[in-house]
């Protein structure tokens, strides 16, 4: 459910008029409901409430890399949500947002020396260790400043799982985790060791999981290892379980509810005793954020294939090009009329943007406004400037009122962020 519903015929987020805010902030922007990521995050919360107490006090953390806007983590952070990070910055961000250390989790494959001393010193609640190479240094960077975090080591399981190869990160060929045998030895290395002091175990297959058997599937191999680890006189008290929960992006899709989810993991946890972490993020954000764009003129070939052209691209929201995903495509005004074929584009120039081909809708006119739906997690995230266009702004809306939470650059502002060379400066 998410709340960008017609109103006497208009689109609305919340209480705001989408048409009020394309003409007060401009196209293309995107647009954040508070009251869908409020109801997201406390669906899934009395999901995990449901199947009792140890799952009732399950850390949620915000996968930060799906929407990293400071308003909405500060929003996510004050209804109780954790982050989960990927890099310095966005643990940073969410200190900035309000998020206290010990409900960030820092995960990525990559960590630098440096970010892994800033994760130290900030004192995040875990840190999750995604290899071998990686213990080490991080138990020779904690030695040096004298601080033991807790970690988990990340297990690859070996089951891959996602609605496109580039977001499954559980395979035996990606990169991320370790195997089993390797995870049990590591944890045992690091237990030896008392740099650090390992807490548990860690999992995430991959995004926009649509079939919670692979979910069961690798949860069951972190059930069991933990059995083995306690057999060895290790002690596991938490377990990550990541995100990946699929959203309805397409008509007929229907993922796995976070009811159904819940009861799963309840059974797969079942006798275990241990903490529980999850870190979903288009599963809160997804639906609870808009793309406002405007047609700039549509573009008839003489054989009739028609080019709806928007002010929107490729920069703005990436997921179709790089995944060839679908996000529906609504006119801001209902007016009810004729249907027809279009090829949705942007003006990027690359065949790549294009959002939509022989996409039906009502028919569109230069100047009318639309909105792509499902584009609150990773579309603004992964906005750039190509083409020298401005970063796509970000709006909130809280019923009836709105701000702009990430302001759109004037051109003067992106050329000052660059200096010419000494020697070409006359």
């Amino acid at each position: 459910m998410d709340h960008f519903r017609y109103i006497d015929g208009a689109l609305h987020a919340e209480g705001v008029p989408l048409v009020a805010l394309a003409d007060e902030v401009g196209t293309p922007a995107y647009v954040y409901s508070t009251a869908t990521l409020s109801r997201h995050y406390q669906v899934f919360r009395e999901a995990l409430q449901a199947q009792g107490p140890a799952l009732g006090r399950s850390l949620i953390a915000f996968a930060v890399k799906a929407n990293s806007n400071l308003s909405v983590l500060a929003t996510l952070g004050r209804l109780g949500a954790g982050a989960d990070t990927v890099s310095e910055g966005e643990i940073r961000r969410a200190l900035a947002a309000g998020i206290p250390a010990d409900r960030i989790i820092f995960s990525g494959v990559g960590k630098t020396d440096a970010e892994l001393a800033f994760a130290l010193e900030t004192g995040v609640r875990q840190i999750n260790v995604e290899s071998g190479p990686e213990l080490e240094r991080l138990e020779r960077i904690a030695e040096a400043v004298g601080i033991r975090p807790d970690i988990a080591i990340r297990v690859n399981p070996g089951v891959g799982a996602g609605g496109h190869a580039k977001i499954t990160t559980g395979g035996g060929g990606d990169k991320f985790g370790v195997p089993v045998e390797e995870a049990l030895s590591l944890y045992a290395r690091a237990a030896a060791n008392g740099r650090v002091r390992p807490v548990g175990l860690a999992c995430h297959i991959g995004s926009q999981i649509l079939d919670l058997a692979p979910l069961r599937d690798a949860f069951g191999v972190l059930a069991d290892m933990t059995r083995r680890l306690r057999a060895d006189v290790h002690s596991v008290r938490v377990l990550d379980l990541g995100g990946g929960l699929g959203v309805p992006y397409e008509p007929g899709l229907t993922p796995p509810d976070p009811a159904t989810y819940a009861a799963m993991v309840g059974k797969a946890m079942a006798g275990l005793d241990v903490d529980t972490v999850f870190e979903p993020g288009r599963l809160l954000v997804a639906n609870a954020g808009v793309l406002l764009a405007r047609v700039i003129h549509v573009n008839v070939r003489p054989d009739g294939r028609r080019f709806l052209v928007l002010d929107a691209a490729m920069n703005d929201l990436m997921r179709p090009a790089l995944y060839d995903a679908f996000h529906p495509l609504l006119p801001v005004t209902d007016e009810g009329r004729a249907e027809g074929l279009y090829d949705v584009v942007g003006p990027v120039c690359e065949t790549g943007d294009t959002f939509a081909r022989d996409r039906l809708l009502p028919e569109l006119r230069a100047g009318d406004l639309v909105a792509f739906k499902g584009a609150g997690a990773y579309g603004a995230a992964m906005a750039s400037e190509y083409n020298s266009r401005p970063l796509v702004p970000e709006v909130l809306v809280d019923g009836d009122r709105f701000a702009v939470v990430r302001p759109r650059p004037d051109y003067a502002a992106m050329l000052e962020r660059e200096t010419v060379a000494p020697w070409l400066a006359d």
